[in-house]
């Protein structure tokens, strides 16, 4: 039975390159230095979540139904996930904002625990170091603005 290939080094945390490839068909075998791509090089936590966006088509609310986790928490896995395959951190300003993020309009009042995840995704983030720590009060701060 095949293994899912790791792109990881278990001992350095480097990135790990295939050498070798066969067909187990004919039993051609390729030796060269190959890279396992960008999706290779998501764990298995990653993949779910990039399954689940594809499942739902994006649709951050039917994720966060689906995975069982709150809306900021699936923002800023979505967040890391885009960063994860390259496409870069947003800058400083985005990243306050999404952060700080309340439920769009037509969702409904912003309770207190709506209010209190987003505070608990914002301080993950910071401990992900995906915020800096004036980001972070900037987002706590417009949380408490968002709600009067």
């Amino acid at each position: 039975m095949p293994h899912d290939v790791i792109a990881t080094c278990p001992v350095c945390a480097g990135e790990l390159s295939v050498t070798r490839l066969r067909c187990g068909d004919c039993g051609t075998t390729i030796e060269g230095e190959f890279s396992v791509g960008r999706f290779g090089r998501l764990n298995r936590e990653q993949l779910a979540l990039l399954e689940s966006f594809l499942r739902s088509r994006g649709n951050l609310r039917d994720m966060e139904r689906e995975l069982g986790i709150s809306y900021p928490t699936v923002r800023a896995r979505v967040e890391a996930l885009v960063r994860a395959l390259g496409f870069g951190p947003r800058d400083e300003a985005e990243a306050v904002e999404a952060a700080a993020a309340t439920p769009s309009p037509g969702t409904g009042p912003v309770t207190g625990e709506a209010i209190e995840a987003g505070r608990r995704e914002i301080l993950e983030r910071l401990a992900r170091r995906e915020l800096s720590a004036e980001a972070a009060a900037e987002a706590i701060r417009a949380l408490g603005r968002e709600t009067r």
